[in-house]
């Protein structure tokens, strides 16, 4: 008998496969554009979203990227030179509709990941990703409370990284030479 946490895992994997199967190789090359040409590269996401977020911004350091996640005590200044990437399910967390406009207010410019094309931090973003998991009684019983875009949302991500390495030309060896030490 298969447990449900198989089933949950094999039905997540199943429906990130469909979630990003309808990506846009434009906006992709937009966001590389940006993340690269960019003086800073800014992070924000409040709670799963922004883990999902810091995730991606080791990834990026460890490209080489200057870095920062919205939030934290060392974060500088975002200018108009610079690029933010925000990230929030619904679209609607109110803490990220005001990262977003007063990123914009600066002259920056923001790329949105959110599940819903029409939400005001969508509205608030230069480059809008969609990941739009459909969410029937099964989706929500294996893979609950915003686990199919949190986890389909990782998954771009470290596409994005994989293709900023061959851009740039990086290593995995060259990325290790930048990683943190953490104790």
């Amino acid at each position: 008998m298969t447990s449900r946490a198989t089933v949950s895992s094999q039905f997540v994997a199943k429906k990130i496969t469909e979630i990003l199967a309808n990506g846009d190789e434009k906006t992709i090359e937009e966001i590389i554009k940006l993340l690269l040409n960019s003086d800073k590269v800014f992070i924000y996401g409040a709670g799963r979203s922004g883990l999902i977020g810091k995730a991606f911004a080791i990834r990026l350091v460890q490209l080489g990227l200057k870095v920062f996640f919205i939030g934290e005590t060392t974060t500088p200044i975002v200018e108009d030179t610079d690029v933010a990437l925000i990230i929030s399910n619904t679209g609607e967390t109110m803490s990220a509709i005001q990262t977003a406009n007063i990123i914009r207010r600066v002259g920056a410019k923001v790329i949105v990941m959110t599940s819903r094309k029409t939400s005001k931090l969508a509205h608030a973003g230069n480059i809008v990703v969609t990941l739009n998991p459909e969410l029937d009684d099964e989706a929500v019983a294996l893979a609950p409370l915003g686990t199919l875009f949190e986890d389909s949302t990782l998954v771009y991500l470290d596409g994005i990284v994989a293709y900023i390495m061959e851009k740039r030309n990086e290593t995995e060896s060259k990325m290790r030479g930048r990683h943190a030490i953490w104790v």
